[in-house]
């Protein structure tokens, strides 16, 4: 039955390609409209930001955010014959600290689950960027939506390296 309510739902979503080409999209975005996502993500988690953050500033690592979105996630590792494990979402809260700094950079949105700071949302407003929230506990049915996975940085870290996934039609709703 679930199943048959998340179709119905997101059957009239916006579809967002990242990275974006233009911004104006969302203007036209309200608080819990749902959204399909397409196109390439940037996953990042806690101890990627730090180190991000620290190899940006070093001038030790180079990489365009502009447009970008960054999902907050941590995958399981992936079964025989798949490309991820469940991947759902982080609590984003915990990321509210690097959030201005990555906005600086271009970045267009965030994803992730649960309430941000009433700070970081002027910071979303202000940057004409998108807080976007995915199903918490769900993370099987969301690798689905997922195709490809590119580590970019910090191999090391294992599932929080800095990677990047290709997606198609992952659902999302907007928070504003």
């Amino acid at each position: 039955m679930g199943f048959y309510y998340y179709k119905k739902y997101f059957e009239k979503a916006k579809k967002i390609t990242f990275p974006v080409e233009e911004r104006e999209i969302f203007k036209t975005l309200k608080d819990k409209d749902p959204v399909l996502i397409s196109g390439w993500l940037l996953c990042a988690r806690d101890t990627t930001h730090k180190k991000l953050i620290s190899a940006l500033k070093e001038g030790s690592f180079f990489f365009d955010f502009k447009n970008q979105a960054i999902y907050y996630v941590g995958p399981t590792p992936a079964p025989p014959g798949k490309i991820i494990g469940s991947a759902g979402p982080t609590t984003s809260v915990r990321l509210d600290p690097y959030v201005e700094f990555f906005l600086n950079l271009g970045i267009a949105a965030t994803i992730g689950k649960g309430k941000r700071s009433p700070e970081v949302m002027k910071l979303f407003e202000r940057y004409n960027a998108l807080y976007l929230v995915t199903f918490g506990g769900a993370g099987a049915f969301l690798s689905q939506f997922i195709f490809k996975l590119e580590i970019l940085a910090f191999p090391e870290l294992g599932p929080e390296a800095f990677f990047r996934i290709k997606v198609r039609d992952f659902p999302a709703l907007v928070v504003k």
